[in-house]
């Protein structure tokens, strides 16, 4: 079963939360309560599905139109 501990936690012993998750416990990061993040072994990561997961999004990407909307007028804006 996985462990969850709050960043707060995972913060002040940084090296356990990595042991565990080298010994092949997943380990969840929670804010406020909520998962925010896992910790996982490298071994565990899948290289090629995440190749294939990044193709999909470019994929993705590529076919969603904004019309006439310009995103980095939109983005610079928004920073005035």
């Amino acid at each position: 079963m996985d462990k969850t501990y709050s960043i707060a936690e995972a913060r002040n012993d940084l090296s356990h939360v990595v042991r565990e998750a080298e010994a092949g416990r997943p380990v969840t990061l929670a804010r406020r309560g909520r998962p925010v993040a896992m910790i996982v072994a490298a071994t565990a990561v899948q290289p090629e599905r995440s190749v294939h997961a990044i193709a999909e999004l470019r994929a993705f990407r590529g076919n969603c139109r904004t019309g006439k909307i310009n995103l980095r007028a939109l983005i610079e804006a928004d920073r005035r």
